[in-house]
């Protein structure tokens, strides 16, 4: 499988800022940060498919966050890692339907699909440490549901934000065998 570097560096640029913001201890307004889910990383065996779920959740993180403009640039870093995610051109184009959508209720709809996508490509890829969790949010899309992948068991709800942040419970946790 061939990798385009240029893909690559892409992801690699959109991670840098996690890297500063989960340092711990104080920022540089004397403020103490907290940590996020991400903390908390699972190690798949596929590097590849590991950079993608990175972004997945950043992704995830800015629509808990109500974060339109976030979710945009981090669906855009999700779609250019999901193009060397072998069975990821689904997810890829959610990505992409994302990162164009026009608001955050539109990005919160195509993140359903995406979700969905995502929890399936996680359960065919192989964890070498950690847990995944397959979080679901019943009222989501008019109350038809949705689900999300996690790296923390605590519900941080990316269809609703701080409306109904602890709506939702997990489904199901992925493990390394």
């Amino acid at each position: 499988m061939k990798i385009n570097l240029r893909y690559v560096w892409i992801a690699a640029i959109a991670v840098l800022p996690f890297f500063g913001s989960c340092s711990g201890g104080q920022s540089a307004t004397g403020k103490e940060q907290t940590t996020t889910a991400q903390d908390n990383h699972p190690a798949f065996k596929d590097s590849v498919f590991s950079m993608a779920y990175t972004q997945y959740l950043l992704l995830k993180d800015a629509l808990v966050a109500s974060d339109a403009a976030e979710a945009t640039r981090t669906a855009t870093a999700l779609s250019a890692a999901l193009k060397s995610v072998p069975n990821a051109a689904a997810a890829d184009a959610e990505a992409t339907r994302i990162s164009i959508a026009e608001n955050i209720e539109a990005q919160r709809t195509a993140f359903t699909t995406l979700s969905n996508e995502l929890i399936s490509l996680a359960k065919a890829q192989e964890l070498s440490a950690g847990k995944v969790f397959v979080a679901y949010c019943p009222m989501a899309n008019n109350n038809t549901g949705g689900y999300w992948l996690s790296n923390e068991e605590a519900i941080r709800n990316p269809y609703f934000g701080s409306k109904m942040l602890k709506c939702g419970e997990v489904k199901e946790t992925l493990e390394g065998k």
